[in-house]
């Protein structure tokens, strides 16, 4: 398995335009993103149409080919795919509720891990709208969010992302998720 130096050095070289670290990034980010996609399309509809492998295409092509992005290792690449995660899978329940003209949009749950629970849904889009009004007030927790529930990060990994401690994470977490909890009150909860 590539080393984090490693990982982090061809991050820099793409950042520098240099087209053959994005070639040579593929394999070692690639197995992690798949695990990340398969890990929130098995939360959802037995019926999605939207696949672990075409989801990982879509979010490495977005990556890789934005230029105004000044990549700086390892973990910027995935806090950056997490929202990469974030946006494919609202505009899919978008374009899935347009189709149905105004049908049940994807739902996903949110549990204290981080990562989708089976025991309570949440609708995709109402979360995404949620989060975008949690930026606002705080910034911060709507990253901390993101990066868990998205990106998959444990609370170290997130408190290196964003340069805070890990109990900063958790409190981070623990608020936002009451702060989502309540914004969803009137149709489904967290």
């Amino acid at each position: 398995m590539p080393s984090l130096e490693q990982t982090t050095q061809l991050t820099l070289r793409l950042s520098r335009g240099d087209r053959v670290a994005a070639d040579e990034l593929v394999p070692i980010v690639y197995d992690e993103l798949r695990r990340l996609a398969a890990r929130y399309l098995r939360r959802e509809r037995s019926d999605h149409t939207l696949q672990p492998t075409a989801l990982v295409n879509e979010i490495y092509l977005r990556l890789v080919k934005a230029d105004e992005i000044d990549w700086q290792g390892r973990a910027q690449f995935f806090a950056l795919a997490a929202r990469q995660i974030r946006k494919i899978l609202v505009e899919h329940a978008r374009r899935k509720k347009a189709a149905k003209r105004g049908g049940e949009a994807a739902r996903i749950t949110l549990d204290e891990s981080g990562g989708p629970s089976a025991e309570r849904d949440v609708d995709l889009i109402a979360l995404d709208d949620a989060l975008a009004r949690l930026a606002n007030a705080s910034p911060r927790q709507s990253q901390v969010v993101e990066l868990r529930f998205f990106g998959g990060m444990r609370v170290e990994e997130v408190a290196d992302v964003l340069g805070i401690s890990a109990t900063t994470v958790k409190d981070d977490w623990a608020v936002a998720r009451a702060w989502l909890r309540r914004e969803l009150s009137a149709g489904d909860t967290l």
